[in-house]
């Protein structure tokens, strides 16, 4: 019970990442206010009693400084915020996008997470809560080819979000971490998953990390617990990759082994 009686806030709360980061906080003690701009958040907050909700947009500062608000009425303050809202905005190449798509993914991604730590932030401080941040990034963030430019790039920009905000509120005692997915089986993946099923190459998802699969929700879940908890109470500005180890290399033709 890591988070018995802490206040956690989830973004992205109404599926896959989101989904299982608000119940395995609710399962480890915490209070937890699911957050996320479609109906399926109400689905969210009916699977756990500690869990309520707030439905509005990540990438809107009136909708996120409501969410702090109703957090911090609710639950009595602010201990934890995941900022886990995204948006793919599809992997159309760079010939193919124009600057609307670029400005929906980076409002939502990139502007999302800044506000949940500018407004997160300010309202642990306010309270003098040494408290835990926590945004969703991606490997698509560390280099190309994880993911569609746009997306990519928004990610990288969480990552250097992170450390800078770690920087900037030293000496609060808050931290502010990243969590780096590879593929992950989500609604936001599910078309790579729809199709190599359909092809009958399931079997080849997650192929070119060691681990050869794909990782699940819980996993990405456990590490923003991690990360969140005080088994990481020296951790601070730090993205932690978890994808089955597909950082670890450049692009290479494998052994074939036996």
């Amino acid at each position: 019970m890591r988070f018995e009686g802490k206040s956690v806030v989830v973004t992205g709360a109404g599926s896959g990442i989101g989904r299982k980061t608000a119940l395995l906080f609710a399962a480890e003690g915490a209070r937890v206010l699911a957050a996320d701009i479609n109906d399926t958040v109400k689905d969210t907050a009916a699977l756990h009693s500690s869990i309520s909700l707030f439905q509005g947009d990540a990438g809107c500062k009136g909708d996120v400084v409501g969410m702090i608000e109703k957090a911090v009425s609710y639950h009595g303050g602010l201990d934890v915020i995941a900022a886990n809202a995204g948006i793919s905005g599809g992997v159309a190449g760079l010939d193919d996008q124009d600057e609307e798509d670029w400005a929906q993914v980076l409002r939502v991604n990139l502007i999302g997470a800044f506000l949940a730590v500018k407004y997160g932030s300010r309202a642990m401080r306010d309270a003098g809560t040494k408290g835990a941040i926590v945004c969703t990034a991606s490997v698509a963030g560390l280099r190309a080819g994880a993911g569609g430019p746009a997306y990519s790039a928004s990610k990288a920009g969480v990552i250097n979000l992170v450390q800078i905000a770690a920087q900037e509120l030293a000496g609060t005692g808050i931290r502010v971490n990243a969590v780096c997915p590879g593929l992950i089986e989500t609604s936001m993946t599910l078309p790579i998953y729809a199709s190599a099923r359909e092809r009958g190459r399931e079997d080849k998802i997650g192929q070119l990390n060691p681990l050869r699969r794909g990782g699940e929700p819980e996993e990405i879940a456990q590490a923003i617990a991690f990360l969140a908890s005080e088994q990481a109470g020296y951790v601070n500005g730090h993205a932690l990759i978890v994808d089955g180890g597909l950082a670890t290399s450049h692009p290479f033709v494998p052994a074939r082994r036996g």
